[in-house]
């Protein structure tokens, strides 16, 4: 529906001073047009927005509806406006983001990017990695860090971190009262897996652990986020194989082993290869020598 911002404005001035006159002195306009404008948004929604006679003026149930509707709309665009004239003067950078990389250095890493950019605005979007792999091929995002993950052919990326998987389980799980408690001695147990939707690399390789390790998983529940899985173990509802990063998370009651494997966790930049942006490029640099200096 095509609804002009000027209609909206108007309609908010009347919706607010229930009065016609008021609304036409706070828009500085005569009476006639506001009205006008009024009907003609009343036809162009098919609905009445307002009660009026000539001693009262009301919000219908659809004019309240539209009401919230159009302060939502209204404030959008002004902040819009804001934004893109600021990102014109400064300049932006978008970032898509594993909530793992809280623990892999990314507040760090924004303060070098934000000494290095004085004039260049950061923006954060946490997702996870399929749904950054999209958004930076569809030009939505311009950075991203993801976990290992198949990329289309229009993107480029590099390796940051590489890191082993460790055992995650509740403190009070019963096996942890061995001396040497090995990956094969979990067999028995839920474990709590990258949803195989998510991240199909992750998926097989939590899951090619477990068979080295001689065993098949007897129930697998599957979540998209690495702080999910660990919330999950922390309630003592299974065990999980997380990234080495994760033993920082802070949550309570949780333990992290080391067990003997080959699997690494790995964790990538991603950028287009189309996008020919001095700020991305900058960014990559940054990036690069971030991660490369750790």
């Amino acid at each position: 529906m095509d609804l002009e911002l000027r209609a909206l404005r108007y309609f908010v001035a009347v919706a607010e001073t229930l009065n016609f006159s008021k609304a036409a002195a706070r828009l500085n306009i005569s009476q006639p047009p506001l009205s006008l404008a009024i009907r003609q948004l009343e036809e162009k929604m098919g609905a009445q927005l307002f009660e009026r006679n000539s001693r009262h003026v009301s919000l219908t149930p659809a004019g309240a509806v539209l009401y919230k509707e159009a302060l939502f709309l209204l404030g959008h665009a002004g902040s819009l406006k804001n934004r893109l004239a600021h990102t014109t003067e400064r300049g932006r950078l978008r970032i898509g983001f594993v909530g793992s990389m809280v623990y892999r250095g990314l507040p760090a890493l924004l303060q070098r990017l934000g000494r290095e950019g004085e004039q260049m605005d950061i923006e954060l979007a946490e997702s996870n990695s399929s749904d950054i792999v999209d958004k930076v091929a569809m030009g939505h995002v311009d950075v991203g860090f993801i976990h290992s993950n198949r990329l289309p052919t229009e993107l480029l990326d590099k390796v940051i971190v590489t890191e082993p998987f460790l055992l995650c389980a509740h403190k009070n799980n019963p096996i942890l009262q061995s001396k040497a408690p090995a990956l094969a001695d979990f067999s028995a147990q839920r474990f709590i897996f990258f949803s195989r939707h998510v991240s199909p690399v992750y998926y097989e390789i939590l899951l090619s652990m477990c068979i080295s390790a001689g065993f098949f998983p007897k129930a697998v529940d599957e979540t998209r986020h690495w702080l999910s899985i660990l919330s999950m173990v922390s309630q003592n509802m299974g065990v999980s194989l997380v990234p080495a990063c994760m033993k920082h998370c802070g949550l309570p009651d949780l333990r992290f082993l080391e067990f003997a494997h080959t699997q690494r966790s790995i964790t990538s930049v991603i950028w287009s290869r189309k996008k020919q942006d001095p700020i991305v490029s900058r960014a990559i640099e940054t990036i690069s020598a971030f991660y490369d200096a750790a």
